[in-house]
């Protein structure tokens, strides 16, 4: 299942887009960020577990070990898919 991203939230990786120094696209939105920023900060900024998403940059899927090395820069388009459990 895809779950839907958080909104906007001051000073974080989602911060207004007059604010940043670069822009990023995710799941079809653009979000800003105040400079570049590893993907697992952007993620935990955003309030996901990382163990329970998948992340595809600029088209190819990005290996869960490589989250903390991947840096987002500007332009980058982000398809984040969130698992969620039910029962």
């Amino acid at each position: 299942m895809r779950g839907a991203m958080p909104g906007p939230s001051p000073g974080g990786p989602t911060a207004a887009l007059t604010d940043a120094a670069l822009t990023i696209t995710v799941n079809g939105e653009e979000r800003a960020l105040p400079g570049p920023l590893p993907l697992s900060e952007f993620l935990a900024g955003a309030g996901l577990d990382l163990r329970k998403v998948a992340v595809e940059r600029n088209e190819e899927i990005v290996p869960r070990s490589a989250y903390a090395a991947t840096l987002l820069g500007p332009g980058d388009s982000l398809e984040i898919v969130h698992f969620i459990g039910g029962g």
